[in-house]
């Protein structure tokens, strides 16, 4: 059955695939969020049902907002849930196992009181979109757009908490209903502090607040980017590992540039020259295009320019894939990982790129 873009609500199973629904202009409950133009998830009215948080799932909600990014947040301890771990141990010191292990807990004690989830109410601005339903896969179809936004609302949720739609279901349930006013269970990222954002050139001020970047960050001094442990590295003036990425760096086709560059511009959502004659696996007969900015542009919403040609440090459409898959020769990360890192460097930072 193909649910119909205007029924009030949408089940979460099937947001993947649909428009936005219209829930933000027509209130259909007393849990709907008063101020229509707000990006705050308030807290929802406590439920009956306990929820059980699985112990890897609260180590990477810590381990994301202390700065050791596990790529998305999914309960899974897969490979860039270990290099978060490793990092996390470097910069306190403890032996770098990768696992969650008894000096690793006693670690994180210190903040046992912040909780892996919270039960929110998705903001009318929030759900508001807009949302591109029909995003193209061709270039050229893609330039036609006036900006690269997220498909739906689960997609968008999915981004600001740091997660997948799928650990979204997983959260709640394939009937659980999404949209303006609903409840919903996600990943602890908080909102940021509004009073803390500052210039808003090309509407970076909602990008921070859609991704739940604080905008005040710890400033980097030194970038390392090493593709044997598949992570880009933050230190600070004190030589000291203060956050770590995952990445995507390089392909056997498109290695990674090692060497020592520095970056020479920030470029908040940016616009991208698509220019097929610098893609070996793109058809030079293709014409090259002006993408708009968005979560979706090839180069997500941060481009960090390096001082060697056509080279930089960006985020992604997808963010699943780092870490998993190959890139141009540039380094990805997620968007909300690039834009963090975008809070953190400044022109003239030293990038090294080292195997």
């Amino acid at each position: 059955m193909k649910l119909s873009p205007f029924l009030p609500c949408l089940f979460l199973i099937a947001g993947c695939n649909a428009a936005p629904d219209d829930s933000a202009k027509k209130p259909t409950s007393s849990t709907t969020a008063a101020d229509p133009a707000s990006l705050d998830f308030k807290d929802a009215p406590p439920v009956a049902v306990s929820f059980s948080e699985p112990p890897a799932l609260r180590a990477q909600v810590l381990l994301d907002r202390l700065g050791f990014s596990p790529g998305v947040i999914d309960g899974k301890e897969g490979q860039s849930y270990t290099a978060a771990l490793r990092g996390f141990q470097k910069a306190h010191d403890l032996e770098e196992s990768g696992k969650l292990d008894a000096a690793t807990l006693r670690a994180l004690q210190q903040w046992q009181e912040i909780p892996a989830t919270r039960l929110v109410i998705i903001p009318a601005g929030f759900a508001a979109g807009p949302f591109v339903p029909a995003f193209p896969k061709d270039a050229a179809d893609q330039a036609k757009l006036p900006a690269l936004g997220y498909r739906n609302l689960t997609e968008a949720l999915a981004e600001r908490f740091h997660t997948t739609p799928e650990t979204l279901v997983a959260l709640n349930s394939p009937s659980t209903l999404v949209g303006a006013g609903r409840p919903f269970r996600v990943p602890n990222i908080p909102d940021i502090d509004r009073a803390t954002l500052g210039e808003d050139a090309r509407g970076w001020n909602g990008t921070l607040e859609r991704l739940g970047v604080a905008p005040t960050q710890v400033a980097a001094v030194k970038l390392v980017v090493d593709k044997s442990e598949g992570v880009l590295k933050v230190y600070d003036e004190g030589d000291k590992l203060v956050a770590q990425f995952p990445a995507t760096m390089g392909s056997s086709r498109d290695p990674l540039p090692i060497g020592n560059w520095k970056i020479q511009g920030v470029s908040r959502n940016p616009d991208f020259h698509y220019n097929p004659k610098l893609f070996w696996d793109v058809s030079d007969s293709k014409e090259a295009v002006l993408l708009q900015p968005g979560p979706n542009s090839p180069v997500g919403v941060v481009w960090l320019d390096l001082n060697k040609p056509h080279y930089g440090i960006h985020g992604t459409s997808e963010p699943h894939t780092i870490g998993r898959a190959e890139s141009h020769g540039c380094v990805r990360l997620t968007n909300w990982d690039a834009a963090r890192l975008a809070q953190m460097v400044k022109f003239g930072t030293p990038a090294i790129f080292q195997n």
